[in-house]
């Protein structure tokens, strides 16, 4: 057993990315993402990692220095939270377009406008399809978990592509939580050397980044990139299995619970799924059965997994604490969707939308969307394809 703590998931994650000790960390505070740097850097100042901390004048900037630093040969990490990993989308996009391993936690936040400081998914939702990788955590410790695993995962020689690390903003990075380190020699192993592929300081073999590539040759330059998006579920699992050796906490690409037999059954992101558990629970005593599906590995979405997780049910509600406006579902609805579209016999669902800007998830509210579940199941009529739930009056 590691040391057992009391913390806040800010504390935890800087202190997974101390014991990784990366070579350069670039990044610019943004609420509620500055605590976690404030401490890492902390950690620098002090001299309990040999991190290069650069000091950036805007997130943009701080990207655009991760992208030349990792490009240079070295281990290198961000964080960022709401209208900051917007205004460095454009460098996201050319992180994962040139192949860097770059490791960011994401403390999820609404974004403007209007301003909004609290915690929901439109962020990471809004950078999905950016070409990285993103692990979805439901509590401190498992952003904990999540931090230390992804290095082993964007840093692995059949991947390297970069990855994001997303918290709930204030519910689990500011919250303090009961966790469990690992010791610095343990997570120092897991994790390894850093081995830098093709650097632009290695003189004697020089290399160009950054190419123009017209209609000769960009086609294929993307399908590369999806060809190696493939492999990454399997390169979650192997690091997973390694993980669970050191820790003792099994993950795969997404968390059920109750799911095997259930009926009905809830799919939702993050830290609303320990709320909707304890629901889960009571309608288990009811009779009803019900389940949940947690997605955990978010991009690559796991489609096939997850379809064979879900065929079974009668009826579904996907929670999303994002919405895709213009759209008919939310951005997880309609992935959850997407995987089940292939199979003939297949569950009814239905699209709740929760927790904008903060709003607290109540178990009420999981109660709601499973009631309604019920009443489809003894009506066959679904009231309305997507809802706001929890909103005033």
């Amino acid at each position: 057993m590691g040391k057992v703590v009391a913390v806040t998931g800010n504390e935890a994650v800087a202190e997974a990315l101390r014991q990784v000790n990366p070579d350069v960390c670039a990044a610019y505070p943004i609420t509620p993402q500055t605590d976690m740097m404030q401490r890492f850097a902390s950690f620098a100042s002090n001299g309990k990692v040999k991190t290069e901390v650069i000091l950036v004048e805007s997130e943009h900037s701080s990207m655009s220095a991760c992208v030349g630093a990792s490009a240079a040969g070295g281990r290198v990490i961000t964080a960022t939270s709401s209208q900051g990993l917007l205004l460095m989308l454009e460098i996201v996009f050319i992180a994962s377009g040139l192949r860097l391993p770059i490791v960011m936690p994401v403390v999820n936040r609404a974004v403007s406008a209007p301003i909004n400081i609290h915690g929901d998914h439109s962020d990471a939702m809004a950078a999905r399809d950016a070409g990285w990788i993103q692990l979805w955590s439901e509590n401190a410790q498992e952003a904990y978990d999540n931090a230390i695993q992804a290095f082993r995962i964007a840093e692995h020689m059949d991947i390297r592509l970069p990855a994001m690390v997303c918290l709930d903003g204030f519910i689990i990075s500011h919250s303090i939580e009961r966790l469990e380190y690992l010791d610095d020699k343990t997570v120092s192993d897991f994790v390894g050397e850093f081995k830098a592929v093709n650097p632009l300081l290695d003189v004697e073999h020089p290399v160009s980044y950054g190419p123009l590539i017209l209609t000769d040759y960009y086609m294929e330059y993307r399908k590369a990139h999806d060809d190696v998006m493939s492999r990454v579920s399997k390169v979650v699992l192997d690091v997973a299995a390694d993980f669970k050796k050191i820790s003792g906490r099994e993950y795969g690409l997404f968390e059920t619970y109750r799911l095997d037999d259930a009926e009905i059954g809830i799919v939702v992101l993050n830290s609303a799924a320990g709320t909707s558990k304890d629901v889960i629970d009571d309608f288990r005593n009811k009779g009803i059965k019900a389940g949940l599906l947690k997605p955990r590995l978010m991009r690559p979405f796991p489609y096939n997994e997850v379809g064979e997780a879900l065929k079974h049910l009668k009826a579904l509600c996907v929670l999303d604490r994002a919405d895709a406006f213009g759209a008919s579902l939310g951005p997880l609805c309609s992935d959850i969707m997407s995987a089940l579209y292939q199979y003939k016999d297949k569950p009814i669902i239905v699209n709740k939308i929760y927790g904008l800007g903060g709003r607290d998830f109540m178990p009420s509210q999981a109660e709601y969307a499973l009631n309604d579940l019920v009443s489809i199941l003894n009506t066959g009529k679904i009231k309305t394809l997507k809802e706001y739930i929890g909103v005033r009056e």
